[in-house]
């Protein structure tokens, strides 16, 4: 039987926001795809209405039936992303050195963006179970470690560095989150510490290259910095109040790589200038407050930890993908959340938004 409490609980302000981050990040596409000759009828934008469109119809589908069930299916989701990219690495789509695609029919997935989510419900259930006052010892920390592990790996081989490392970041939060012992925390961060010249030995070439122009952007401007120069240039012509719309001439001229996807705050950044960017920045954090707060409302551990963990994936892609473009931070190809183009990308943020409000709308359940 339906219970109205359902509608009157529904979180019309999250809804709200969600919208308005759309209509910008359909415009941005847009105007970020408008010059490109090898795309006239921009069906870019169209194939993204389209992404968007199927979005709602699983955000939806996410916030109709109870989110404690995923508590039941966690592992089922978490293998289901793990089959998926091991499919990746035998009949995977390679795309400009890379093999990060499923074709499917008419379709492409990305399941590395998938398993963002699958790691997000498999800790939840798992944090929901063992966090206690006393915070989390190290032999707690050996099954999630390698829950972790496996998908990274898995990444890193196709290879896609910054899904492996936004990964990290989200089971890294969620952690803390669920509490860690004192005296764990800092065996953890000193290893870590210990670790990276051991990465830093693993890590292929164009890997390197990407560090090293991000400390020193200027010792290769016609080269592996000339993306980050482009970008910066793009951002500073903007100004106060932009260029107007579609009226940015360092996307008019493609002088920006990958406009509509990793570098599309760029685009937005010319066209509406500092007021824009700021507005964007305002409309991202607010939906990330949101999700905090439906976190800090929940009174029942698998929710709250769910909950937490989707706005930690939407503030580290904001970070890094803004941190990416300015300059800040090394180019890892993570997208900007509902706003860069990208089926993947879209699902995840919309099935994101559907879990939230799944969440906030039952928690009138647990009072």
């Amino acid at each position: 039987m339906f219970d109205r409490r359902l509608i009157q609980y529904f979180d019309w302000g999250l809804a709200a926001i969600t919208i308005a981050l759309i209509i910008i990040g359909l415009s941005t596409v847009f105007s970020a795809t408008r010059a490109d000759q090898l795309n006239p009828q921009n069906l870019i934008f169209f194939r993204q209405m389209i992404w968007y469109g199927v979005g709602f119809g699983v955000m939806i589908i996410c916030f109709l039936f109870s989110y404690r069930r995923l508590d039941q299916y966690a592992y089922g989701c978490y293998w289901t992303c793990i089959l998926l990219l091991i499919a990746v690495l035998f009949f995977g789509k390679y795309v400009a050195g890379s093999r990060r695609w499923l074709t499917l029919g008419p379709i492409s997935i990305q399941p590395s963006e998938l398993m963002k989510l699958g790691i997000i419900i498999l800790l939840s259930r798992y944090y929901s179970r063992i966090a206690s006052i006393d915070g989390l010892i190290l032999r707690d920390l050996l099954i999630p470690s390698l829950m972790v592990a496996a998908p990274c790996l898995l990444i890193i081989s196709q290879p896609d560095l910054g899904t492996a490392i936004m990964i990290l970041l989200i089971a890294g939060s969620m952690t803390l989150f669920a509490g860690i012992e004192k005296k764990t925390f800092l065996c953890l961060m000193f290893s870590a510490t210990a670790a990276f010249p051991i990465v830093w030995h693993f890590l292929k070439g164009y890997q390197k290259q990407r560090i090293l122009t991000f400390l020193t952007p200027d010792r290769d401007p016609l080269g592996a910095g000339y993306h980050i120069i482009q970008s910066k240039i793009a951002i500073g012509s903007g100004q106060l109040f932009g260029k107007g719309f579609m009226k940015g001439t360092q996307n008019a001229l493609s002088f920006l790589p990958e406009q509509h996807t990793d570098f599309i705050f760029s685009v937005l950044a010319e066209d509406w200038g500092f007021a824009g960017s700021i507005g964007i920045l305002v409309l991202l954090l607010l939906i990330i407050v949101w999700g905090l707060n439906i976190a800090h409302g929940c009174r029942e551990s698998f929710g709250m930890m769910m909950a937490f963990g989707i706005s930690a994936l939407i503030f580290w892609e904001v970070v890094i993908n803004i941190g990416m473009v300015m300059g800040l931070m090394p180019v890892v190809g993570i997208p900007l959340p509902f706003i860069s183009y990208g089926g993947s990308a879209v699902l995840l943020m919309m099935t994101s938004v559907g879990l939230l409000l799944n969440i906030s709308m039952r928690r009138f359940m647990f009072e």
